[in-house]
């Protein structure tokens, strides 16, 4: 009786994530640290604001050179500290909220009879789900994400802050550092600016796994497919990650009274912020970063499903 109980309570899809959660986590941050200096990069290009007629705009290699002449090695690896923070919490959450809706969704009510099929993605089972299994995965995970985002934001701030700090200001010592400077200064509100482009970001899923699905069928390579249809949905839905960085960068101070002081420079919302940016500096503001973004998505990939 007793092992039988064991064997209910250790179902394969509980075994499964039980193993996937502290495998997707090291997985996650072995592969934040090995792609760290690219997502530097990456953020400071994102970040960096030049009008159709100034020449204060740095490519590729000059901001590279920028970040070493300053700042040394060590500059390539700021924000990894709640880079590193943000790993676990958000793919406890990820799992836990894709788990719950793939079972919700996919799953007979108790006492009918089961056909537990395994799902076309490497994790759980898909029993009702068999002939559309894209969808039921696009909705668990756009769930997951969704959720994951809202509660890690603060993190993402602060590490976008850590990578985008001015050397005029006084540099945040560590993460609980920047996060007091950064209540203290601005208030509470400030660790969720950029959320809305983060959660509009989500979408890329239903971008990848529809195009991967499509591309597995035509072609049979899974690898090929995966990255191809991981690089498509990155480029289609890139210009919310400059304009979420564009907002997480853009400080209010408190002023007398607790309310937050406009800067010179105002991004406020979504549409507001694109139509400034194309404004001042061109359509190709919105895709600043993206071939550093690219050439990071294929190791932060491998080095994932490596580990």
């Amino acid at each position: 009786m007793i092992g039988q109980s064991r064997a209910v309570l250790c179902t394969p899809s509980k075994l499964l994530t039980s193993c996937l959660l502290p495998a997707g986590a090291g997985g996650g941050l072995v592969a934040s640290v090995a792609t760290c200096p690219l997502d530097v990069i990456k953020t400071k290009l994102q970040a960096q604001r030049a009008g159709h007629s100034t020449q204060g705009y740095l490519g590729v290699v000059a901001t590279v050179k920028d970040i070493l002449k300053h700042d040394g090695m060590r500059g390539m690896y700021r924000g990894l500290g709640p880079t590193i923070l943000g790993y676990l919490p958000t793919w406890a959450i990820y799992f836990a909220v894709y788990d719950g809706i793939k079972r919700y969704f996919g799953e007979r009510p108790p006492g009918e009879d089961r056909h537990v099929y395994p799902a076309a993605q490497v994790k759980g089972y898909q029993p009702l789900a068999r002939e559309h299994p894209w969808t039921l995965h696009i909705l668990s995970a756009m769930s997951a994400g969704a959720t994951s985002t809202i509660c890690t934001n603060p993190l993402w701030v602060i590490k976008t802050r850590f990578m985008t700090q001015p050397r005029t200001e006084v540099r945040y010592k560590h993460t609980l550092d920047a996060a007091l400077t950064i209540y203290r200064t601005e208030g509470g509100r400030a660790f969720f600016r950029g959320l809305l482009p983060s959660l509009l970001g989500i979408t890329h899923v239903a971008v990848q796994f529809p195009l991967y699905e499509h591309l597995k069928r035509v072609a049979g390579q899974i690898l090929g497919c995966s990255a191809v249809a991981k690089m498509t949905a990155s480029i289609a839905t890139y210009p919310h990650e400059v304009v979420r960085t564009r907002l997480q960068t853009q400080k209010r101070p408190l002023a007398v009274g607790g309310a937050s002081s406009a800067p010179a420079v105002s991004y406020a919302g979504i549409v507001r912020t694109t139509k400034h940016m194309i404004a001042d500096e061109g359509w190709r503001a919105l895709y600043r970063g993206l071939s550093v973004n690219l050439v990071r998505t294929v190791p932060n990939s491998a080095v994932t499903m490596l580990t």
